[in-house]
């Protein structure tokens, strides 16, 4: 199937995955932490109490990540996408007339809830059927996007600072709606209907190539849940990909009330440190979804881990301006690199024919590091009065979450592929 311009669809569906990313990341994820501090400022709320929204919304997307998976190989992503945007939309919206704890943790919930229904899994489980040979670029450039949102921080921060946080929400909520559903339209969940397999071969080129080739990998083995969830390559990557998020999490949410009640910097500033990560990230994306397709991918995500655990070591302890710029660079490149090949790994591993199901079942271990991350740093911060042991516990997870990678080795096909 070709797109306009001739050019393969999937890479359409690509280009569809970026700007939802953008979205998400640009008005959420990367602006949480401003909003944070105006918060703290109007309502003199805990740092725990808003690491708690944080957590509590992440924890929704682990519990109902199994349905979630489901839902999306059954009815396909572009339907879960629609849904999505609307609740992502509507929740800034709700979020900007917020008056009390229990206005905001409802509307922060259906916020969540919106991102990760037209986020992540339904975006990675359109990528991983149209492509295969590409399919760590693919996945790459398309979370590309959340990086790109992080540059859009900068937008967001001067908005809060000249308009204020409620017009800054409710104004989020319309660009979503206006962006989000039509971009969802692009989206398709498999290359067969349409004529095509992945990477945009026909049926009979893709035939002739499995047959050239006879590997495994070439060929896509396709796991059922139930027997991924039987080999110890799917509980490492959980466990490793848990690990990573307790600092991704961590750094979203108190990063820009550490440099800013800390090391003095201004909101603005704060949002220029989240700008170089970002460029980092985008670098580290690019280039991992190059060596993602033609290099050991569980080595990759291993040497990320000792990458994220030195970054916030370097936080912690930061005491000049070259420590920030050292954690910046560092944790930049390691979400950016380890990121899309989450998603890489799981494919490759485990094929394409459950990988939403798979994807939403390992969801409920891995938001476990989503919602601990700012839940213990918050709440050693709030005991101690600063961030750095908090931050210091974490690195120190992250590093044990190497160990899990590396232990992650390739499972043998199932049963019926070994009989065949």
């Amino acid at each position: 199937m070709r797109g306009p311009g001739g050019v393969f669809y999937g890479w359409w569906i690509v280009a569809a995955g970026f700007c939802l990313e953008a979205l998400i990341g640009g008005l959420m994820f990367h602006a949480y932490g401003a909003y944070v501090v105006l918060l703290r400022e109007e309502f003199g709320w805990s740092k725990t109490m808003l690491s708690a929204a944080f957590s509590m919304a992440r924890a929704e997307s682990g519990i109902l990540g199994p349905v979630q998976g489901w839902l999306t190989d059954r009815f396909g992503p572009r339907a879960l996408i629609r849904v999505g945007v609307l609740l992502f939309g509507v929740g800034f919206m709700l979020f900007s007339r917020i008056r009390s704890p229990l206005a905001f943790f409802l509307a922060f919930f259906l916020i969540a809830l919106g991102s990760s229904l037209g986020g992540f899994l339904p975006i990675g489980v359109a990528i991983v059927n149209w492509f295969r040979r590409r399919r760590a670029l693919a996945l790459s450039l398309s979370a590309t996007g959340m990086a790109v949102g992080g540059l859009l921080t900068q937008i967001v921060a001067l908005s809060l600072t000249r308009f204020g946080w409620r017009w800054t929400a409710f104004a989020s909520g319309v660009v979503i709606l206006l962006v989000g559903l039509p971009v969802a339209q692009l989206v398709r969940h498999r290359p067969e209907p349409y004529g095509y397999a992945p990477d945009g071969d026909t049926p009979a080129r893709a035939a002739a190539a499995r047959a050239a080739g006879g590997a495994v990998h070439a060929a896509g083995v396709d796991f059922t849940a139930r027997q991924a969830l039987r080999t110890p390559a799917f509980w490492l990557i959980a466990l490793g990909h848990a690990a990573a998020l307790l600092v991704v999490s961590a750094v979203l949410v108190h990063l820009i009330v550490h440099v800013t009640e800390r090391l003095g910097y201004s909101l603005r500033e704060g949002a220029a440190v989240i700008a170089l990560m970002t460029v980092m990230q985008v670098a580290g994306q690019l280039g991992g979804g190059w060596a993602g397709d033609r290099l050991n991918t569980r080595a990759i995500v291993t040497v990320c881990m000792w990458a994220h655990a030195a970054a916030l070591l370097f936080l912690a302890s930061a005491t000049a301006f070259w420590m920030v710029l050292a954690f910046a660079v560092l944790h930049g490149l390691a979400w950016g690199v380890r990121g899309p090949l989450m998603s890489a790994i799981r494919a490759d591993y485990f094929g394409s024919a459950s990988f939403g199901v798979i994807t939403g079942t390992s969801s409920m271990i891995v938001m476990l590091g989503m919602m601990a991350g700012p839940l213990v740093a918050g709440i050693l911060a709030d005991l101690t009065g600063s961030y750095e042991t908090g931050f210091r516990v974490i690195a120190g997870l992250a590093a044990l979450g190497s160990v899990s990678f590396a232990f992650a080795r390739r499972p043998a096909p199932p049963r019926e592929e070994r009989r065949t």
